[in-house]
């Protein structure tokens, strides 16, 4: 099997963040693992500023028990750290409005990915935001 890149691990996380349902993400995730990549997908909705917080408590929740990292230090701020620089990159757009969207994580060797993809506004006047978090962690699989 080639060897797959930090790009295709993001790809993979990405994709997993724009499943619509569980179905679709259970396809996704099976599909994934076959190419040897770990992935894991969590809802989310609310607003933004309380959005940061729980990015980072449902990435580390979702990580733990999907298998894409061990419970150390290490690991989960590596985790925490990810999820932190996805949601930087869609502060600009979300401050001060509600999100709802997706988390999507995955993990191959070295290479963990969180991606955010959230639709960002008020009732029905909505933006897209998009946010991607990378790092790089020593392999113990």
């Amino acid at each position: 099997m080639k060897d797959l890149e930090s790009v295709d691990v993001a790809r993979a996380a990405m994709s997993m963040a724009l499943t619509k349902g569980r179905a679709e993400e259970g396809s996704l995730k099976e599909h994934l693992r076959t190419l040897g990549i770990k992935a894991c997908a969590v809802d989310l909705g609310g607003d933004f500023t309380l959005a940061v917080k729980l990015v980072i408590e449902r990435s580390l929740v979702a990580a733990k028990r999907e298998g894409l990292i061990h419970e150390t230090h290490t690991d989960e701020g590596a985790v925490a750290g990810a999820a932190r620089e996805a949601m930087s990159q869609v502060l600009s757009k979300g401050f001060g409005l509600n999100v709802g969207g997706k988390i999507g994580l995955a993990r191959r060797h070295e290479h963990l990915i969180v991606a955010v993809f959230f639709a960002v506004g008020l009732v029905h006047l909505n933006e897209v935001a998009v946010g991607l978090g990378h790092r790089a962690l020593p392999i113990r699989e």
